[in-house]
């Protein structure tokens, strides 16, 4: 395997560390005070931050902006998934960053979703503003009242009706639905349950603003509403949508989604390892400026171990999330679904080993805002459960790899034979 970056990847490297540097890290308590300043004067926390749209237009040009969509004739940029990991890694650092970059889910899972199964009028009228940065979207799956880590389970129903489809069910943790700039919906419901089990879901588009689409309420995480972009539980109330909305047509809804998530999975741990690595810088510069019972922090044995353990804990989980990288761009996503499954479930949660000895090395601090630790931990434990949670990843793994066990007809495995 070759894990060697282009040129151009490590020229935007570059580039992307400067404005990070520039633009990002000096701008983080300017971007929670706009919000909260929102909140107070206008008296609504739901509004796009000046500082967000200002940084847009600079790193569009710097060709720092849609880097993550690999060959789309609209998205000339798009890097390959390989390329695009270390760069996704610097803007994780920053849970509003990618943002800045035209790089957010669920965006990019969205483009990409309209770039691959959507049909030119879709992406006349959707993928091409969303590029542009100019509207965002949100992709609606995941329901309150059933087992959504089982997508058949999900009850919201797509009914033909004529020349149009009519929607009902609920959603809930729609992320970026709060946002005013999100234009249109990827809803994921039930056309036909009586179809064969994996056939009866399809996906269609679901325009903002469309009559009976209803936000009920954002839902907090460990209690950071994440305004403006947020997560909302949505009832759709006979939404009628003209049938050309939907994607591939009825009865494609999981092939359209395991071509989605796989993308949306990786990039979540490509983030995720920028957190993991932002965690560990913090903790290092703690322990070094810190003094107890006489001597720094740094010099005591348990926190050398613990500064080892996540040391190797990144570096691994970063080289898994390449081969997982590079086996999309060379056989495809299909072939790699083993190596996305492992790296969704080892990168958040060496993100959280390492968030949590930042904490703890922070002390009070750690909990508090005073640090981002405590924002990034709470984000990062959501990704053990969004795309999937890790018991579903856990057992797709065990399935494949007991797959390659079965013995043939007559082959012997070289068991011990044992009789009662």
């Amino acid at each position: 395997m070759d894990f060697e970056y282009s040129d151009r990847c490590k020229g935007l490297q570059e580039k992307l560390l400067r404005f990070m540097d520039q633009h990002i890290y000096p701008n983080e308590k300017a971007y929670k005070e706009e919000i909260d300043r929102n909140g107070r004067e206008q008296g609504n926390r739901w509004l796009p931050t000046r500082l967000i749209e200002d940084l847009k237009p600079k790193a569009r040009e710097q060709g720092l902006w849609n880097l993550f969509l690999p060959r789309s004739p609209r998205a000339p940029e798009g890097l390959s998934n390989l390329d695009y990991a270390p760069l996704c890694e610097i803007m994780g650092r920053v849970s509003w960053a990618p943002e800045v970059f035209n790089c957010a889910a669920p965006d990019t899972g969205n483009m990409e979703t309209i770039e691959r199964y959507g049909s030119e009028e879709h992406k006349r009228q959707w993928l091409e503003p969303l590029l542009r940065g100019e509207i965002r979207s949100a992709f609606a799956m995941t329901e309150p009242a059933v087992a959504s880590s089982d997508a058949t389970n999900i009850e919201t129903r797509i009914v033909r009706q004529g020349d149009d489809y009519v929607i009902n069910g609920f959603k809930w943790w729609i992320s970026g639905a709060g946002d005013p700039r999100c234009k249109i919906f990827i809803l994921m419901g039930k056309t036909d349950p009586d179809a064969p089990r994996h056939s009866q879901q399809s996906m269609i588009l679901v325009p903002a603003g469309t009559p009976g689409l209803n936000i009920k309420r954002p839902l907090p995480v460990f209690g950071y509403d994440d305004a403006p972009h947020g997560h909302c539980e949505i009832e759709f109330k006979d939404v009628r949508v003209p049938a050309s909305n939907i994607l591939l047509g009825e009865g494609r809804g999981f092939e359209i989604a395991q071509g989605r998530l796989g993308p949306g999975r990786i990039h979540h741990c490509m983030r995720a390892i920028g957190v993991a690595e932002r965690a560990l810088e913090l903790m290092c510069k703690r322990l070094n400026s810190r003094v107890a019972f006489g001597r720094k922090i740094s010099e005591q044995g348990v926190w050398r171990e613990r500064i080892a353990d996540a040391r190797i804990q990144i570096d691994t989980a970063r080289l898994l999330t390449l081969k997982a990288a590079y086996m999309m761009d060379t056989v495809g996503n299909k072939y790699a679904k083993a190596e996305i499954a492992m790296i969704k479930v080892l990168a958040p949660n060496v993100a959280q080993n390492v968030l949590d000895m930042a904490i703890q090395a922070h002390g009070g601090a750690g909990v508090s805002d005073v640090t981002p630790l405590a924002a990034l931990w709470a984000h990062n434990r959501t990704l053990r459960l969004a795309d999937g949670p890790d018991e579903v990843h856990r057992n797709a793994i065990a399935k494949l790899e007991l797959a390659r066990h079965v013995a043939l007809p007559g082959e012997d495995l070289g068991l011990p034979i044992t009789r009662s």
